[in-house]
């Protein structure tokens, strides 16, 4: 394993990182830094900070299988922060950490993760993953799975007794959202509405409840309608001209605004109840969603819109990095609960979807330790021939990439619309 530390013992002093990678790391940091500030200034932080959520999201997985394989006595020689060149790194003990040039998440390495590995000094032998017990060995892999299911418990545990959960089914008199028509800006925004203004009254008429506001806009299309508001303490008058719209054969008024929701908010004892209820309810949404699109007709239909040159439905494609990130900028808008929130599912989603029991996924590392057990006589242990699973594994990364690259086309040239609308 190359080094760019100098040589020390695993029993000695953690090596120094040599002032060549100290400098590439306070450059690192130093960018970092001034894309942060940039962010703040120009408005993007939610968005910034959701990216490194991500990665942080992905080390926290990573941390999983390092802290279980450390537990379980095995030998671990890297843990790296990013892909590709080394930027810095240090030893400590026996293990190698740092940081390397392309922040796209990060890995761990454990000796023996596969029979087919090669060079280990028969000394590291014993304490490889391959040679492990077969609850160690499924410890180690379902770690990083495990962690993720915890860190999405947790932020639901967050949404619940904190942040609170937004209930549309009891919208409250604020103005939570300002919708666009087609051609330009809606009513509402032409007349000065702000997402936050608390309706009072409708041409005079007073409002107790949202529901009352649609009925006196419906028959005002192309009329002069005066509301009155509060915004930030103060009253307001504002003027607004509803559009003529169609909605299920009628021609209606339209202003062009959504109601605030009420937030929901509980104790801890009911946060840590329903933000079960959650994760179950999303994990079996994932579970679905994952295995349907999977499937070989759904398969076909997608590649069947790619050769038409239309983009699958939204529901029925991935939506790759540039997507997510392009979300999250709508979801920033949108509020704290949509990004957080964001996390949870994607969290969830991962993890599920690490669950596959396919080579290079952790669901394949579970099946093969589960086979050699079941395979396994009278203390004589059965090892997998992983040579004859290698083309499967080269299928399904081939067929990963491909997925990959037309999610990041798809999202370029033709954008889901966005879900916080």
């Amino acid at each position: 394993m190359s080094q760019t530390s100098s040589p020390s013992t695993d029993a000695g002093p953690a090596a120094r990182p040599p002032a060549a990678s100290r400098s590439r790391l306070a450059l690192l940091l130093g960018v970092l830094a001034t894309g942060l500030v940039v962010s703040v200034v120009r408005g993007t932080f939610p968005v910034v900070a959701f990216v490194l959520a991500i990665v942080l999201m992905v080390m926290i997985h990573e941390a999983g299988h390092f802290l279980v394989a450390k537990w379980s006595g095995m030998k671990v020689s890297e843990f790296f922060v990013g892909f590709g060149p080394r930027l810095w790194s240090f030893r400590r003990g026996e293990t190698e950490y740092g940081v390397k040039a392309i922040p796209a998440g990060g890995y761990v390495k454990i000796l023996g993760m596969s029979n087919l590995e090669r060079g280990i000094d028969p000394a590291d032998e014993p304490r490889t993953y391959r040679q492990q017990s077969y609850p160690k060995r499924l410890a180690v892999v379902s770690a990083g799975v495990l962690t993720q299911f915890v860190v999405a418990f947790l932020l639901l545990v967050f949404l619940w007794t904190v942040l609170g959960i937004p209930n549309y089914d009891r919208p409250t008199l604020a103005v939570g959202s300002i919708s666009r028509i087609a051609g330009g800006a809606s009513p509402a925004a032409d007349a000065g509405f702000r997402p936050g203004d608390r309706i009072v009254a409708v041409d005079g008429v007073p409002v107790t409840e949202w529901d009352a506001v649609p009925p006196l806009i419906r028959s005002r299309a192309h009329q002069e309608v005066p509301f009155t508001i509060e915004r930030e303490g103060r009253r307001l008058t504002l003027t607004a001209v509803p559009a003529e719209v169609d909605r299920e054969g009628e021609r209606v008024g339209f202003l062009g605004i959504g109601p605030s929701p009420t937030i929901e908010r509980v104790g801890p004892v009911a946060g840590v109840g329903r933000a079960g209820g959650d994760l179950g309810r999303l994990t079996t949404a994932a579970v679905k969603a994952i295995g349907g699109f999977f499937t070989p007709g759904s398969l076909r239909d997608f590649a069947g819109s790619l050769m038409e040159g239309k983009a699958p439905p939204s529901d029925k494609r991935f939506v790759s990095v540039v997507g997510v990130v392009r979300i999250a900028g709508d979801a920033a808008e949108s509020g704290a609960f949509f990004l957080v929130y964001m996390l949870v599912v994607l969290n969830i989603f991962i993890a599920v979807f690490n669950l596959v029991p396919l080579l290079p996924l952790d669901g394949g590392h579970m099946a093969i330790a589960t086979y050699e057990r079941l395979r396994s006589r009278r203390g004589q242990p059965y090892r997998a021939n992983v040579a004859k699973m290698m083309p499967v594994a080269v299928a399904v990364v081939t067929v990963l990439l491909v997925i990959g690259v037309v999610s990041i086309y798809l999202d370029i040239v033709q954008p889901v619309a966005n879900p916080f609308q």
